[in-house]
């Protein structure tokens, strides 16, 4: 009798449905819900021309798996906003709770911190290493995202001071970027600039992060093009009552001195 060998399968990987969505902390200040509202919302136009099958992914706070760990939360961190290229927006019909890397095996092309205090906790550097009890202690952020995610673009807003500092990864480093003559960071691949806007957003005035091209134009959320419409629309009913009204005197004039003409004739 042979006896056949039993094929051994290794253990299933966690998916996005089995990961903790949450990691139970609050959100730190007023302004980080609104941000990364703007910051979806004023880039969206984009990046349906760039992509328009749809495949592409955003997270606002979303938990990124990038090694198994007990408890899972150890082994993910949470950019207030990422943007992913070329990946379903959905899974299998399912809305998405988390991203796992070792799912989708894409790295964000880019991941915005907004930080409360100085930035401390999203520039630590501590790598990953086993502590005197032999257990894995937490990495640092910035070494998470450099070393092991990989993001090529990483973005630190600290709200208190205002300040805005991008980095690129450069040869498995991040290079902190200048900005250019207008104060903003070019993010290449996108074809966008990101910077620092002041105004008023959600009954907020303040330094706001927003996205513009290229050429320095501002990349407008919906109610902006809604009022951009509104204006455009109001100053073309303005030229073309101008321009009847001129017509209208013309013909007037023309009319007293003997000549009379159509006044779409003068138009």
């Amino acid at each position: 009798m042979i006896e056949t060998a039993t094929k051994i399968q290794p253990p299933l990987l966690p998916n996005h449905t089995q990961l903790p969505e949450s990691d139970g902390t609050f959100v730190k200040n007023f302004q980080e819900h609104p941000q990364t509202i703007l910051l979806t919302d004023s880039i969206g136009s984009l990046l349906k021309q760039i992509h328009p099958d749809g495949q592409y992914a955003i997270g606002q706070d979303c938990g990124i798996y990038w090694r198994q760990t007990d408890p899972p939360e150890r082994g993910a961190e949470a950019p207030d906003w990422f943007y992913v290229p070329n990946v379903p927006p959905m899974l299998k019909g399912q809305i998405r709770r988390s991203y796992v890397l070792w799912q989708e095996l894409r790295p964000p092309l880019i991941a915005i911190e907004l930080a409360s205090g100085n930035g401390t906790e999203e520039r630590d550097k501590t790598p990953l290493s086993l502590s005197e009890e032999g257990k894995r202690t937490k990495p640092g952020k910035f070494w998470v995202y450099e070393q092991m995610i990989r993001i090529p673009y990483y973005g630190i807003y600290e709200i208190k001071t205002g300040q805005l500092a991008v980095y690129h990864l450069q040869d498995l480093t991040y290079q902190q970027l200048k900005p250019n003559d207008r104060g903003h960071y070019l993010i290449a691949p996108l074809k966008v600039e990101l910077g620092l806007w002041r105004g008023t957003y959600q009954n907020q005035t303040q330094l706001w992060l927003r996205w513009w091209d290229e050429q320095g134009n501002l990349l407008l959320i919906g109610e902006e093009r809604v009022e951009l419409e509104k204006q455009r629309t109001a100053q073309e009913k303005q030229r073309a009552e101008r321009a009847e009204r001129r017509a209208h005197l013309l013909a007037e004039r023309l009319k007293a001195m003997g000549v009379d003409l159509n006044e779409e004739e003068l138009k």
